[in-house]
């Protein structure tokens, strides 16, 4: 599968009906989550490997990693709604894929290791989740030795200090997050977040 061709294919995932912003809550971008993906499928990291998707949402990195012939995938998800949502993206695109409701901080309990983890963590936007990021770098590095993940543009330094000692920043690729008007503190009908995909080696 060509990257267009995997962007078209996400490009059919729903998104969440009923959004929460403590969660952050957004539908990850098909042309996002296909890069990403795409990437990690071209440096040997999705095909025949068993895949772990922290945060997994409505499922569009579970279900692009099955797509590009994971051997195993599974998405880890908090959000009882949002596993319903993606099991239902899932069967659309035929991706054979095993959500599991849980929070991440208990992953490696519910799906064992895996060799490489996607994911799309918050960014820390509200107030009530600042650094919301840093238990999913902890849980992937506890699962797999290659993370691939959409962080806040200019990211980079603070997660490699961030993960001194037990791994490494070794990619990085630019890349915009475009959010369509979701909630009532939004004042645009979109916005474009500057954000890069980093890949995560563990030490």
């Amino acid at each position: 599968m060509k990257l267009r061709q995997l962007e078209i294919a996400l490009q059919r995932c729903a998104g969440y009906k009923k959004p929460q912003a403590a969660l952050e809550q957004y539908q990850t971008p098909a042309p996002l989550a296909a890069r990403l993906l795409y990437d990690a499928f071209m440096q040997g990291d999705i095909e025949g490997k068993t895949v772990c998707d922290l945060g997994s949402g409505t499922g569009i990195l579970a279900i692009g990693a099955a797509l590009l012939g994971a051997s195993t995938v599974r998405g880890i998800e908090i959000d009882k709604d949002a596993i319903r949502i993606s099991q239902e993206n899932a069967r659309l695109l035929g991706a054979d894929v095993e959500f599991v409701n849980a929070d991440i901080a208990i992953a490696h309990e519910k799906t064992g290791l895996c060799n490489t983890v996607v994911m799309n963590p918050p960014f820390g936007a509200q107030k009530q989740n600042v650094h919301a990021d840093r238990p999913f770098i902890d849980a992937a590095l506890g699962l797999a030795p290659v993370i691939y993940g959409i962080f806040n543009a200019g990211s980079t330094p603070f997660v490699g200090a961030y993960i001194k000692g037990r791994g490494r920043v070794v990619g990085q690729v630019s890349g915009t997050f475009t959010i369509k008007r979701t909630f009532a503190f939004h004042t645009r009908d979109t916005q474009e977040i500057p954000v890069e995909i980093l890949k995560l080696v563990r030490d």
